[in-house]
């Protein structure tokens, strides 16, 4: 068991609701090859800190991912409304992995959805990334780090054929108030801000390829933290299923060196947790503006 994580804006774990647990499981474990390193059900006092306490009892999967975890937790079918990178909230999940185009070719197939084939960004020859939808609605960014040093950033290289999470991307109503929030009240640096043709989000808004989004980044040092993205306003809010964490892409768990000095209310009181996750640390629960559940690990 890890008994502290040791760097402060490390994004340990990403969460997918999957309403087809058993399914989902399959797609990490067998295709994408992540490890399961903890099972059971999700606990009532754990459910109440996330502000979703109709998943008291749901399945749930740990599995390994480099340094960090994904995390797979039993939900209800996916609501009506509900559709990858439409709605604000955690957008997508950002991983390093070793081999974009191999990686790619062993997908096909498989549940995995291929939303955009690897290739490089205008603009940007540090990564080769490509995209893919999972069948509980989540998606997943799976980049390539050629060179690891950006402006002002330094980007994971990956070891293994998947590795952990290093970006969390957040779909923002008002990407500024956003940026805010994070930095104001979490304690993340600002970072860089661009402007560029995002495919992603204008192929799902039916946009000009053209059309350019506004995207900011939060980090700590130079480490990665968040890609915040100023979301169309024929985005929607997130629909969920009463008591449930959002569908899709639910919750980004980061280390935090104090959360004494967390100037966001928690949704319950900080609270020691133990297991491969958690080791012993103090864990509590925010809700960010664009209704993004924030996991906050105390690592101080």
């Amino acid at each position: 068991m890890e008994s502290r994580v040791a760097s402060p804006g490390i994004i340990r774990c990403g969460t997918v609701l999957a309403p087809d647990f058993e399914a989902a499981l399959a797609d990490y474990r067998d295709c994408l090859g992540l490890p399961v390193v903890e099972d059971g059900r999700i606990p009532p006092d754990l459910a109440r800190s996330w502000g979703a306490p109709a998943q008291v009892g749901c399945r749930f999967a740990l599995l390994k991912a480099g340094r960090g975890f994904l995390r797979l937790v039993g939900g209800s079918p996916l609501p009506e409304g509900f559709r990858p990178l439409a709605s604000f909230g955690w957008a997508a999940f950002e991983m390093s992995v070793r081999d974009s185009f191999a990686l790619h070719a062993r997908l096909e197939g498989s549940a995995f959805s291929v939303l955009g084939a690897p290739k490089l960004v205008p603009g940007f020859t540090n990564f080769i990334p490509f995209q893919v939808a999972g069948r509980s609605g989540e998606v997943l960014y799976l980049n390539t780090v050629l060179e690891s040093r950006m402006a002002g950033l330094d980007l994971p290289v990956a070891q293994a054929e998947v590795e952990a999470m290093f970006i969390a991307v957040l779909a923002a109503e008002d990407r500024a108030r956003a940026v805010h929030f994070h930095v104001e009240a979490l304690g993340f640096e600002q970072g860089e801000t661009f402007r560029f043709p995002y495919s992603m989000i204008n192929m799902s808004f039916g946009l000009p390829e053209t059309h350019e989004t506004d995207v900011s980044m939060t980090r700590v040092g130079r480490t990665p933290a968040c890609e915040i993205d100023q979301y169309p306003e024929a985005a929607i809010h997130r629909p969920r299923s009463a008591g449930e964490l959002p569908p899709g892409n639910s919750l980004v768990s980061f280390a935090h060196p104090d959360l004494d000095a967390v100037r966001a209310p928690f949704i319950e009181p900080p609270t020691p947790r133990d297991g491969p996750l958690y080791g012993g640390a103090r864990v509590a629960t925010v809700i960010g503006p664009a209704d993004e559940r924030i996991e906050l690990i105390e690592c101080g």
